[in-house]
């Protein structure tokens, strides 16, 4: 009886996984455009890219960054300074893709510039905290894109954005759910928009991996550069001893992140790569056996999972 139906599931995955594994032709005459190639997942795909031969355009947030990368590449790749919260500077980019690519367009564009903090408890934070980071993991992202579609859709590329898993699940406070939520939104409407053009859009959305966003020290010296700056009331409110268990909380996702971040790289390859890339990549072993299942929880288990270790203002009934 069960036979028949293992057959079929068998025979389903093997169809999934070969059209999976078709790889296009002629990769190393395409153009990519990289943003925030200055460390992390970015500088890690463009040196793999530029290794394979493709034609990458590295944007750095820094002289510095760019330098760096270019003593490490060859000759093919370029780079150009980048402020993605700058829309003249955006603007700007963008006419400098263009002279590079001409009528053939730019295959791949990797909207992969983020920052992780301002980042803490919500009443702790400002407008200003906030928008920090939407900036540059929304808005910022949505300017690329918008700047470049033309080109996209010249060369019926691809479109890359990097969201995260904090994007279907918010796992923290502050502006950078937030922010990853919105690339998921404009990532969706943009892959319906871009489809009859040919055009294909893809999300990563990587769990926690150890690059130097995710530095813990560097997030605890920020929130308690918050910490100090907030009213006396807010401070008498939660208490001291509130505020040192919430960075030592910082603590406990540190066993889960991962030092295995070409998983991350291998994934934005293989959307740029792919005859039939995925809509979504999760990656990460939290991501998939974690945080994707525990999106899906009714809520008041999530909240119970996500706050059974916290400790309680010192104000709070």
């Amino acid at each position: 009886m069960w036979l028949p139906l293992l057959v079929v599931l068998a025979l389903m995955f093997l169809y999934r996984w070969y059209r999976q594994s078709l790889i296009l032709d002629n990769l190393t005459d395409k153009y990519v455009f990289i943003t925030g190639c200055d460390t992390g997942f970015g500088n890690i795909l463009a040196k793999k890219l530029d290794k394979q031969g493709m034609r990458v355009l590295a944007a750095c947030l820094t002289e510095k960054g760019a330098e760096n990368l270019k003593k490490q590449t060859s000759s093919r790749l370029q780079t150009v300074i980048l402020d993605v919260t700058d829309s003249n500077n955006v603007s700007n980019a963008a006419k400098w893709v263009s002279s590079i690519v001409g009528e053939q367009g730019l295959w791949g564009l990797v909207n992969n510039a983020g920052v992780g903090v301002p980042n803490t408890i919500n009443e702790w934070l400002t407008k200003a905290d906030f928008a920090k980071v939407l900036d540059v993991n929304l808005l910022g992202l949505v300017d690329v894109t918008l700047n470049l579609l033309p080109f996209i859709r010249k060369a019926r590329g691809r479109v890359v954005n990097i969201a995260s898993i904090a994007g279907r699940l918010t796992i923290c406070p502050g502006g950078y759910c937030l922010s990853k939520y919105g690339v998921e939104s404009f990532s969706d409407s943009l892959r319906r928009e871009m489809k009859p053009f040919g055009v294909k859009v893809c999300m990563i959305e990587p769990g926690f991996f150890s690059t130097p966003m995710t530095n813990t020290e560097r997030i605890k010296a920020h929130v308690r550069k918050i910490w100090e700056s907030t009213t006396e009331e807010v401070r008498k409110s939660y208490g001291e001893e509130y505020f040192l268990k919430s960075v030592k909380y910082l603590d406990i996702y540190k066993p889960l992140f991962s030092k295995k971040t070409h998983l991350v790289s291998e994934a934005m390859e293989h959307a740029l790569s792919a005859v039939h890339p995925w809509t979504r990549y999760s990656v990460g072993w939290d991501a998939k056996l974690i945080f994707l299942p525990l999106s899906y929880f009714p809520s008041f288990i999530t909240d119970f999972l996500l706050t059974c270790t916290q400790s309680k203002p010192a104000q709070a009934k």
